[in-house]
């Protein structure tokens, strides 16, 4: 009687789309920050939310699409910092800005490139593959800095600093072409429904006729590129670079597209999800600066909200768990 209680409260607060309880979960906290400070919807404040999460917005695009292909990269926090210090080596070398660029988004894509042929021809686990890559690539940044702090002295600042009609940052067109460009890719090409049929199962999809590794290969390649542009704009906005630099982002990009409804299981998950959650951490972490709460606590409140995020999202899983 119990369980059958608990199974019907779990029905009637069910949600069938994970994005609308996240917007539902975005709501509430405007509404409660915005009551007690108006200033958190003041334009200004909105627009600096986006900007905060413009890096960890790209890199949660490439972040998702390989979750859904079934795949996952731990080391695309690395690749952006080895792409920038690429090009922070050439500028401050005196080469021109477009080669620098050129050169950055080819180390990522070539960084993705081997992510996916190991991956592929070893049939390791991606997990560890990438958790291995990712210290060679932080190596690799560690030995062309030497270890130091690379300033761009203003020489690449650009981006990070123009702003159109004196409100929008350059920086989030960046991050709303790589929305767009996933989102079209997993939902309007073919190269994308086989993304998605091998995230889901992939034995049919090899049954099918799909070529599993070259298709692996090129989705880890893209997420690569990807993470060489959000270096762009890392670097354009910092205008420096260390090679610590990316610490953490591949986690906070994973834990973005976990609570938008993308899963370890492949196949599952949208690109419009997997924003919703990257507005969900900036919203977040801005509320609690609104608010001046203390530093020290707001890594645990965060980590409270996205822990309760995250099990409200999987009602539907924990509700068939419990029949």
């Amino acid at each position: 009687m119990e369980n059958q209680e608990r199974n019907n409260l779990l029905n009637r607060i069910q949600f069938k789309d994970q994005r609308v309880l996240m917007m539902i979960v975005i709501l509430l906290i405007t509404v409660v920050v915005t009551i007690i400070s108006p200033k958190f919807v003041d334009i200004r404040n909105i627009v600096a939310i986006f900007q905060q999460v413009s890096v960890l917005g790209i890199l949660t695009m490439a972040m998702a699409m390989l979750l859904i292909s079934g795949g996952i990269d731990l080391s695309i926090g690395n690749i952006m910092v080895l792409s920038g210090v690429v090009i922070s080596k050439i500028i401050m070398g005196g080469g021109s800005v477009p080669v620098a660029v050129l050169l950055g988004l080819i180390t990522g894509l070539v960084c993705g490139f081997l992510n996916g042929l190991i991956i592929a021809k070893s049939k390791c686990l991606p997990l560890i593959i990438t958790l291995g890559t990712s210290q060679i690539f932080f190596g690799a940044s560690l030995m062309i800095t030497g270890g130091r702090f690379m300033n761009f002295s203003g020489k690449f600042d650009f981006i990070g600093r123009t702003r159109i009609l004196d409100v929008f940052p350059v920086m989030l067109i960046f991050l709303i072409v790589m929305v767009l460009f996933a989102f079209g890719l997993l939902n309007y090409t073919r190269f994308g429904r086989r993304i998605v049929a091998i995230g889901g199962n992939e034995r049919n999809a090899y049954l099918s006729g799909i070529n599993i590794d070259r298709y692996k290969v090129a989705i880890y390649s893209i997420g690569g590129l990807i993470s060489a542009i959000a270096s762009i704009v890392f670097v354009s906005r910092l205008d420096s670079i260390t090679a610590t630099a990316g610490s953490g982002y591949e986690l906070r990009a994973l834990t973005a597209a976990i609570i938008g409804g993308v899963t370890f299981d492949g196949g599952k998950g949208t690109i419009g999800g997997a924003f919703i959650g990257v507005l969900l951490l900036g919203i977040i972490n801005n509320a609690m600066n609104i608010l001046s709460i203390w530093p020290y606590a707001q890594t645990a409140i965060s980590g409270a909200i996205i822990v309760v995020a995250v099990i409200l999202s999987n009602l539907d899983t924990i509700r068939k768990a419990s029949r």
